[in-house]
């Protein structure tokens, strides 16, 4: 019954991991560590590359902002490139960062594939409705770089502390599989829901002959909404 698969891949489905990750949440705060997530693309509207969202700044993004994004005037011009959709009868996409701070290093393995934290990292994401890809750190963005801009620089000890120091975190927390110490940085890029008010071609399964898509009510742009499932299964892995 395609009704069956169609409800299996509504975005209900994601409520469960959401209160499954509250109780991930829950149990890392007992170890200090802390998630937050932001917008930071609707279609191309986006903030710039060189932008870097700190997680104190995710994590004071007012609850009731519309969109989620740190930058109150880009989200501006995000909400109306939602409404020209809307208005349009089409859907977009976007992406959003999940940031999580006061993660120890040494988690994960730089041994087995099966076992390295990016890559369960990345699985996790992915497989939230319409997340077409996933980045760690730069994400796609060091495929363009030289190594000289992709790698992070390893500089002695600040005084009075132990720990190497690291100017830059580009990526993302996790090297080799382990994390490092720094943030973790996790990225995931939604495709437009299918459902659009002017559908697009398509066939009766019965006669094979042509038919427009269904219509059914689904939101124009649900990139916030799978910031806070990206979150619940960031924490659920950590």
């Amino acid at each position: 019954d395609v009704r069956d698969v169609l409800e299996r891949a509504s975005a209900r489905e994601t409520a469960s991991r959401v209160a499954a990750g509250s109780l991930a949440r829950q149990l890392l705060s007992r170890f200090g560590i802390r998630l937050a997530s932001h917008v930071s693309a609707i279609g191309d509207v986006a903030l710039p590359g060189t932008r870097t969202v700190s997680f104190a700044e995710a994590e004071a993004i007012d609850e009731a902002a519309p969109l989620r994004c740190v930058d109150p005037s880009l989200q501006a011009r995000m909400m109306a490139f939602i409404d020209a959709a809307r208005d349009a009868g089409d859907t977009v996409g976007g992406a959003f960062e999940v940031i999580a701070t006061g993660v120890p290093p040494g988690l994960g393995s730089y041994v087995q594939w099966d076992r390295k934290l990016d890559g369960r990292l990345a699985q996790a994401v992915m497989c939230i409705h319409a997340i077409k890809g996933v980045g760690i750190g730069i994400g796609p963005e060091a495929a363009f770089r030289p190594g000289s801009r992709v790698h992070d620089e390893i500089l002695p000890p600040a005084s009075g502390t132990h720990a190497p120091q690291r100017p830059t975190n580009r990526a993302g927390g996790l090297e080799g599989g382990v994390t490092n110490g720094e943030d973790v940085r996790v990225s995931g890029f939604m495709k437009p829901i299918a459902t659009l008010m002017k559908p697009l071609r398509s066939v009766d399964l019965g006669t094979l002959a042509d038919a427009p898509a269904a219509i059914e009510r689904s939101d124009v742009c649900a990139v916030p909404a799978a910031a806070v499932v990206g979150e619940a299964m960031v924490a659920l892995v950590l």
